[in-house]
């Protein structure tokens, strides 16, 4: 199960304190008490894997090390380790304490959210003409700590989108090397799928449903995860007793959720055209070529509709 919205707590290191020490060597008297270690502070750095999430899902509080108490003979307490949580590529994370928002957009990009704690001072830093032997010290400060809610929107070059069984997941593993899970039932993809097409992210996205942008079916859960492809690929089944209806339902949706993913540049293809008579795709096919007249009839059993696909994915690498 795709982890793609989760709330954690976050908290860095607490610094070391100071020490309170005197020199025992003969001749050599005065203060050596040393300063406490800083604390260990917390980063979010990006990576490919999706499922990244998924380490939060039974551990909703992380913490960075603390810092090493001072030592005698001036020798410092040592730093906190700091700790990398690695979340997926397109993952935005809101900060509920400050209201902040950072998004890791690129693989190995990094981002502080909290500070580690500033070590304390051992009693050497008070020493003075006037106070040769002090036993002043100071503690470490606690590190920041954020609770904060870490919200998955892949970033793909293109997005499937369609109602239930149109044979995107289909498409996604004869195009790439995906191993998306197909069957002849509704909602069989229940969470999204990435393949790779050359150098372009596809994104299957699980069959949405009328009502999805209210929560029904898959729900707004999914509907996210368009909000960052450049393109969309709409596919309508031959089977369908009412393309037109079935096209609008989707857009629809879209619109609802933001209307932004309505106006995203759009291809629309006739999927599943291998079940029907050529006659019912035909008639199919002139019906949504109402919607848009570039509209294709495909099949994954069809190496030349797959030609015809191939073809658009090469021009919108070439223009990526």
């Amino acid at each position: 199960m795709l982890i793609d919205d989760v709330t954690i707590r976050v908290k860095a290191g607490k610094g070391g304190d100071g020490k309170v020490a005197f020199n025992k060597n003969l001749m050599s008297l005065g203060p050596t008490g040393a300063d406490g270690g800083k604390g260990g502070s917390v980063y979010f750095e990006g990576v490919s894997d999706i499922n990244a999430l998924s380490q939060f899902r039974n551990k909703k509080e992380v913490q960075a090390g603390d810092g090493g108490q001072g030592k005698a003979q001036y020798n410092d307490g040592a730093d906190g380790q700091d700790l990398v949580l690695k979340i997926p590529v397109g993952t935005v994370i809101h900060n509920l304490d400050t209201g902040r928002e950072n998004e890791i957009v690129k693989i190995g990009e990094r981002i502080l959210l909290t500070h580690g704690g500033r070590g304390g001072k051992g009693n050497f830093k008070f020493r003075s003409a006037v106070n040769t032997s002090p036993r002043q010290f100071t503690q470490g400060m606690s590190g920041e700590a954020f609770t904060v809610r870490l919200e998955l929107k892949l970033i793909a070059d293109v997005g499937f989108v369609g109602l239930p069984n149109v044979g995107k997941s289909s498409l996604l593993n004869a195009l790439t090397r995906a191993s998306a899970k197909v069957a002849n039932y509704p909602f069989t993809t229940l969470e999204p799928n990435l393949g790779v097409y050359y150098e372009l992210v596809l994104a299957d996205i699980p069959g949405l449903v009328e009502g999805a942008s209210t929560g029904k079916g898959l729900g707004v859960k999914f509907l996210r995860h368009i909000e960052r492809t450049r393109i969309l690929f709409h596919f309508i089944s031959a089977e369908s007793s009412d393309p037109l209806g079935d096209y609008k339902t989707i857009k629809n949706e879209l619109a609802v959720y933001n209307p932004d993913l309505a106006n995203k540049k759009e291809y629309l293809f006739l999927s599943k055209s291998d079940v029907v008579t050529p006659e019912e795709v035909d008639k199919q096919l002139n019906v949504i070529k109402k919607i848009n007249k570039e509209s294709l009839a495909i099949s994954i059993l069809d190496e030349e509709s797959l030609g015809k696909i191939k073809k658009i994915l090469n021009e919108i690498k070439a223009d990526k």
